[in-house]
């Protein structure tokens, strides 16, 4: 598909002064794309109907899709080490897939049959150091999955939610982690952070924050830390996506205290949030259902730069080029 300059602006923003961006159509399928990661020049994505898979980021002849499973299972989760891509499907039971980067055979290395087991979202620090969370058990506390073949981690405080707190199987980005220290967001009657350290024991903490909650569709979708003390969270209300009250939020402290940025002046509900590298975390790109939207002075003020639908996932491949995925597509887009 050609690839169409969808438009020149002129605004506060030094980024977007006039500044010119193109988008290309990576992929075209009929697959939701909710996890993506970045690997060897190519997009690699999980999604629906047992659909694994990517397309090269030079070449979008060479792609290729495999099916994990004969099940129509839904991928929401994607993470990688430096050989193998891990994703585990939503709902009961749950199946941890792993696929060999060099020849894709993938295997099932654990089964989780809780029936309230549902992974939304699986990051991985380094080989043999990453968590997959659930959403909660009907005691409150959160089952999760310590993916650590070395080390038997002891949990301290563990951490549990209150009746109808959970997390958002949004893209795979409500959890972070910057140095081995790991915030994981909640949604619902809450929104909270949960922080930990991969230093042994592991010890939770749980920090308040002013988000819009309250309700089941309301909370923080997606999370991003640019360094250990700054990051920003964003979300909304998934039922009326153009409300734009308390929906996102920064950190100056590791997530122990959040201010609330730009609310009732933003292009409201966003799925996933990323600091553009080399920015110094001032430049940031946020994605919802119904938009794309930009900032340049983290979070402060915001500019809705497409009205691109039903993208949920995003990813950086460099300072210039963003990659996104959602309904039947992956997309990229060109900054000049």
């Amino acid at each position: 598909m050609k690839k169409l300059v969808l438009f020149s602006l002129t605004m506060i923003s030094s980024f977007l002064l006039s500044q010119k961006f193109t988008v290309d159509t990576l992929l075209t399928d009929k697959i939701s794309i909710r996890a993506i990661q970045l690997w060897d020049g190519k997009v690699w994505y999980a999604g629906t109907d047992s659909k694994f898979g990517f397309v090269n980021l030079k070449d979008k002849a060479d792609k290729k899709q495999i099916l994990l499973s004969d099940k129509k299972l839904q991928f929401r989760t994607l993470a990688q080490d430096k050989a193998d891509f891990y994703t585990i499907n939503i709902e009961s039971p749950a199946y941890f897939f792993k696929i060999d980067k060099k020849t894709l055979k993938s295997e099932t290395f654990h089964t989780d049959s809780a029936k309230t087991a549902f992974y939304d979202s699986f990051v991985i620090q380094s080989k043999n150091l990453g968590i997959a969370i659930s959403d909660p058990n009907e005691d409150g506390f959160p089952r999760y999955f310590n993916f650590n073949n070395n080390k038997n981690y002891e949990l301290l405080n563990y951490p549990k939610y209150d009746k109808g707190e959970a997390h958002f199987a949004a893209s795979n980005t409500n959890i972070a982690m910057n140095k081995g220290v790991v915030w994981i967001a909640t949604g619902g009657t809450k929104a909270r952070i949960f922080r930990f350290s991969w230093n042994y024991p592991l010890h939770w903490e749980v920090f308040d924050t002013p988000f819009v909650q309250g309700t089941s569709s309301k909370g923080i979708y997606s999370i991003d830390f640019y360094s250990e003390t700054n990051g920003i969270a964003v979300g909304g209300d998934y039922t009326k996506q153009s409300e734009n009250i308390n929906n996102i939020a920064t950190t100056n402290d590791g997530g122990q205290t959040w201010q609330i940025q730009a609310s009732g002046q933003n292009a409201g509900y966003m799925t996933c949030v990323k600091f553009r590298p080399k920015t110094n975390g001032k430049e940031i790109v946020a994605v919802g259902d119904q938009h794309i939207s930009f900032s340049s002075d983290y979070g402060k003020t915001w500019t809705k730069i497409s009205d691109e639908k039903n993208l949920y996932a995003c990813e950086w491949l460099d300072k210039n080029i963003l990659i996104l995925a959602g309904k039947d597509k992956i997309i990229r887009l060109n900054f000049d």
